[in-house]
């Protein structure tokens, strides 16, 4: 969204009191006197609308199947770690990093873990494969790029024809990518867990994602 420099004559002190509130609130004067007069006028700012949906993916999310919050990078993106059953704990952390546009593409997921093992590396890169051809078999084209065990994927809302007639409409941007992050890692553990047995494996990824599309009219 376009901003622009204005000119407005305000008091000394209720400057002074906003200073202190964006300090407090880590942020600076222009945002929160922005935030305060898009809340006046029932606006949502492109920020709150971000806001929201970090808040819902964190009440979904945090402290939920493995999952736990990791430091806030920025006020666009949001991290989560999630503990893999593998040799020495290794830690999956998923980022998502949200657009101020609220049209076309919404924001990107990125899927990546510290290791330096080889083995564990060509796994991750063993399971992005199947799961993105799983995921473009059954929707269609996804934007994405996996590499050195690392994984993008940009992220859409769209209409989801597969969902069964019951499946309620999710509430938030926020519901809808926790939603595909718990299947996603779902889908992975499911993966090292039948390291040995990979026509199972694909079978059971496959049927958690088919499972996935039937829950909801709205997918990311």
């Amino acid at each position: 969204m376009k901003k622009s420099v204005y000119s407005l004559m305000l008091d000394d002190g209720v400057v002074a009191a906003i200073d202190r509130l964006a300090y407090m609130q880590n942020t600076n004067r222009s945002s929160l006197v922005n935030q305060i007069l898009a809340e006046y006028a029932s606006y949502v700012t492109p920020e709150q609308r971000i806001r929201e949906a970090f808040g819902r993916i964190s009440a979904m999310l945090d402290g939920q199947d493995s999952f736990q919050l990791a430091m806030q990078p920025s006020d666009t993106m949001l991290s989560f770690r999630s503990a893999l059953l593998y040799k020495y704990n290794p830690t999956v952390r998923y980022s998502v990093e949200l657009f101020r546009s609220s049209t076309g593409e919404v924001g990107e997921l990125r899927v990546s873990m510290r290791t330096q093992n080889s083995t564990l590396t060509q796994y991750m890169m063993c399971f992005y494969e199947l799961w993105l051809r799983i995921e473009q078999s059954r929707i269609g084209t996804v934007r994405c790029a996996a590499a050195e065990g690392k994984l993008s994927r940009r992220l859409t809302v769209r209409q989801n024809r597969q969902a069964v007639e019951a499946a309620p409409s999710p509430d938030t941007l926020g519901e809808l990518i926790a939603v595909y992050i718990r299947t996603f890692d779902r889908g992975l553990k499911t993966f090292f867990r039948l390291l040995d047995e990979p026509a199972a494996a694909a079978r059971e990824i496959d049927a958690i994602y088919a499972e996935y599309l039937h829950s909801s009219p709205l997918i990311i």
